[in-house]
């Protein structure tokens, strides 16, 4: 048996097992909204919140490489992505969880330069439950392509 054989069969493997995953997805009902999808829209809220908060009140953002219209921008951003993510929708789940992958590397890479055991444990806090939320969110967005999928039952009534 040659090596390509076992390649295809591996990969037969892997389609009939993302077949039996997908077929086991429960879609996501309209109105439905899951733990971690509830818990994601309150953390872009008070995300949003603790920017503008933060870019209102620090007296030397310029210094720090940051502007008032950014931090706006920003807020609005995440807003944006809590509405969407309070509707269901796939492309802000999406977007919002780009965002905590996002914060993930940041916090990864903020550990080189962590100047005291506290700033440390912030940037392990954030990578832990950045990227807990995350990892939950997948399974949300499944959900929400499996509904999208769905095709409608056909209309009995006309």
């Amino acid at each position: 048996m040659s090596d390509r054989d076992d390649l295809r069969r591996g990969y037969a493997r892997g389609r009939a097992r993302d077949e039996e995953i997908r077929a086991a997805l429960v879609p996501l009902q309209p109105g439905e909204r899951t733990t971690a999808l509830t818990v994601a829209v309150v953390v872009a809220v008070l995300l949003a919140i603790g920017v503008v908060v933060g870019a209102l009140t620090t007296d030397d953002l310029g210094d720090k490489g940051g502007t008032v219209p950014f931090g706006v921008f920003l807020a609005a951003l995440l807003l944006a992505c809590a509405w969407g993510m309070w509707h269901t929708s796939y492309w802000a789940v999406l977007g919002f969880e780009a965002f905590l992958w996002f914060q993930v590397v940041m916090a990864t890479l903020a550990l080189v330069v962590a100047s005291s055991w506290a700033a440390f444990a912030v940037c392990i806090v954030v990578i832990g439950l950045s990227g807990w939320l995350a990892w939950k969110l997948i399974r949300v967005m499944a959900r929400i392509q499996a509904r999208d999928r769905v095709p409608e039952p056909p209309d009995t009534l006309s």
